[in-house]
């Protein structure tokens, strides 16, 4: 066995269904007296009702939250905080307000309570991101790591199967990318050889039959081991491509996932055997075909497979493949612009790796 450093993050998770109710008592135990309550305007509703939960802690809602953590939004939600002498926030929903809490966190080491509404596992990193003039930029510090995640499948029953498939194949992108980082390790090969597995056998009867509770907990499940996954190793050519296709031009995040983490896959099989073999055997597949399973399982739930048909420009290619090169991740295959542009071009036209 090879040596290996595994820094487990400090962290506390409440999980099951009606665990919504116990938020008040973990904003108090954390001692937050004037929380914030952040969401996207499409989730005001929720944020409400967190905020009837809280009662008197909540100072107020802000519900502006929106993909990519624009600086424009970090700089407006930090007027609020101030205004409104915040001392803790409570975010509900996914990737893009949990990413906002984070962002105050950043600025501010205020304390940050989590409550996904989705599987983009954002919650479980220290990973933080805002996009300046079309420019993703990414950080890791651990003041930005939720001190609580509450998970509660009943909150993911009402997210409708176009959401719920790309947003698990989002976390199990994670999984994939963490089973052959620089600094993978047999702890997090484990988690993320998990979290596959139960992404896997949940997400078809999710999108099949949303109301399953059990199918919906197994998701989240395993959406929490591909955040914990993420929040532990570092990130390969499939998020530095995901980060550019979505910060630069502004294609839906979990969408992006989906359509990329096939051919990542099958750009890094040959460099990368191990993983090849754990993510077959997630899949129920042999390694020689786990980048073909992941394609066939986003099929199977109905998510898109092609650039093309998410938004991206075939004529914008050529400079995504020229950003995505321009201080490259880590990779187990060397990067070059030729090989990023080939893999863009199959992923834009969503072409079945092996084919």
């Amino acid at each position: 066995m090879s040596d290996f450093i595994y820094q487990s993050l400090p962290g506390r998770v409440i999980f099951g269904a009606g665990k919504l109710a116990e938020t008040r008592a973990e904003v108090q135990r954390l001692g937050i007296a004037q929380a914030l309550v952040i969401s996207t305007p499409q989730q005001r509703d929720l944020a409400i009702q967190v905020q009837a939960l809280l009662g008197d802690i909540a100072v107020g809602i802000y519900d502006r939250a929106v993909m990519h953590v624009p600086v424009e939004t970090v700089a407006d939600v930090m007027r609020v905080v101030d205004e409104l002498q915040v001392d803790g926030c409570v975010a509900i929903g996914g990737g893009s307000t949990v990413g906002l809490a984070k962002a105050i966190a950043l600025k501010t080491a205020l304390p940050i309570v989590t409550i996904p509404t989705t599987y983009a596992g954002s919650e479980m990193t220290p990973v933080w991101g805002m996009t300046r003039d079309g420019i993703k930029t990414t950080g890791r510090d651990i003041s930005v790591l939720p001190k609580t995640v509450i998970y509660d499948p009943q909150l993911t029953v009402s997210l409708p199967a176009f959401i719920s498939g790309p947003s698990g194949m989002n976390a199990i992108a994670h999984c994939v990318e963490g089973l052959y980082s620089q600094n993978q390790n047999p702890i997090t090969s484990l988690m993320a050889e998990e979290g596959i597995r139960a992404l896997r056998l949940s997400l078809p009867e999710v999108v099949r039959h949303p109301e399953d509770l059990n199918a919906r907990s197994q998701a989240l499940y395993g959406a929490w081991l591909a955040g914990s996954v993420l929040g532990s190793v570092g990130m390969a050519i499939h998020h530095k491509l995901c980060h550019t296709l979505g910060g630069s031009f502004n294609l839906p995040h979990a969408e992006v996932h989906t359509v990329m983490i096939p051919q990542a896959t099958w750009f890094n099989r040959a460099h990368a055997p191990q993983a090849m073999q754990a993510i077959g055997r997630a899949l129920g597949v042999a390694a020689q075909d786990a980048a073909a399973g992941l394609y066939d399982l986003a099929l199977a739930i109905n998510a898109p497979v092609a650039l093309k048909d998410i938004g991206m420009r075939e004529q914008d290619l050529d400079k995504a493949a020229e950003i995505a090169t321009t201080n490259p991740y880590y990779n187990p295959r060397p990067v070059d612009r030729a090989a990023v542009r080939e893999l863009l071009e199959r992923a834009f036209q969503g072409i079945r790796p092996g084919e």
